[in-house]
């Protein structure tokens, strides 16, 4: 049992396409933050990314095809369940996030936000109740040739939605009513440098971007009043010019808001960065324990990645005064790509 009596537990995403389980759930132990594997469950193709409904009773995932799917799973026995059809969304389903009773899926194939009600016992409703097409295109014809969003979650504020593309260096700002994404504002980033995901500073004044064309990250001002999203400074990832294939992933803040962490594929290394204001200071870079790292979670201290072409995931202790992540042990998942605890 975790502290306090609560067990926790983390659900892994795979590629069932590359020879992935589908979602394996794994038991963690509240001292060392180790992952024991339990059951995994299959009927999804490529639930590549996962996200809990508040309160943990539901799991969400998308299913990472060309035609594009979401799911859902009753979490709250021993094995996931899967609870009802899978709704179609966009083309190449990339995340997915729960705001305000509607799972929103980034549709990386369509360049897409779609939305999907809930029912009351957080199930899916039987369709799509809106789409949110993005428009636009990027100078790196071989992957900016049209929209790409890449990721959609709430602000902190829990009042606006926030998506970003890939394919045309933006980020967008919406709202969620009626069941509609009604847009409000985009904001352009540096052209050419391939937005990814997004993570908010937890004083919510602050958004950092990793961008998955150009091995950076764009420090951003966040307006939670008007909604408005103000890039700042981006400080490169890596210490020097990278040696062959470099593709940041994952980005995560701590919760005290000192630190930064990313993640690159290629390069195959964790970065740590000091929040310094408006600007990152990159402190140290360390092997991520596996090999094309596709998504970083941070859970009690600890960090967690999802290393897709080695088949594993591993997990870091951190220190608490420099943010450096120490490793501490893996478990074998073939073509893993998201890891969330709950």
């Amino acid at each position: 049992m975790a502290d306090g009596g609560q067990r926790r537990r983390a659900f892994i995403g795979s590629f069932t396409a590359a020879g992935g389980p589908g979602v394996v759930v794994a038991d963690v132990d509240p001292g060392t933050g180790a992952l024991t594997l339990g059951a995994s469950v299959g009927g999804v193709p490529d639930p590549s990314y996962l996200a809990l409904a508040p309160g943990g009773r539901m799991l969400y995932a998308v299913s990472e095809t060309a035609q594009g799917a979401v799911a859902a799973y009753r979490v709250d026995g021993g094995v996931p369940e899967l609870a009802g059809p899978l709704v179609p969304v966009g083309g190449g389903p990339t995340h997915l996030g729960v705001h305000a009773g509607h799972v929103l899926t980034a549709d990386y194939g369509s360049g897409s936000v779609t939305v999907v009600p809930l029912r009351p016992d957080g199930t899916l409703a039987a369709a799509a109740s809106a789409t949110l097409q993005h428009t636009g295109s990027g100078p790196y014809t071989p992957r900016q040739q049209g929209p790409h969003a890449h990721q959609v979650q709430s602000d902190p504020s829990g009042r606006w939605i926030v998506s970003v593309d890939l394919g045309t260096d933006s980020a967008r700002v919406s709202v969620l009513k009626e069941g509609g994404l009604v847009p409000h504002r985009e904001t352009p980033l540096r052209p050419g440098s391939g937005p990814r995901h997004l993570a908010f500073h937890p004083d919510g004044e602050y958004a950092y971007v990793i961008n998955e064309l150009s091995p950076t990250v764009t420090v951003c001002r966040w307006d939670a009043e008007d909604g408005v999203l103000r890039p700042l400074t981006e400080t490169p990832v890596l210490p020097g010019a990278p040696a062959g294939d470099a593709y940041p992933s994952g980005i995560v803040v701590s919760p005290d808001g000192r630190f930064v962490w990313t993640a690159t594929r290629g390069e195959d290394v964790l970065s740590v960065f000091t929040v310094e204001g408006d600007t990152l200071r990159l402190t140290a870079t360390v092997p991520c324990g596996g090999h094309w790292p596709r998504a970083l979670t941070a859970s009690e201290g600890r960090l967690y990645v999802a290393n897709e072409r080695s088949g594993d995931v591993t997990w870091f202790d951190v220190d608490p005064a420099t943010g450096r992540p120490r490793r501490g042990g893996a478990v074998d998942v073939p073509a893993a790509s998201c890891v969330v605890v709950g």
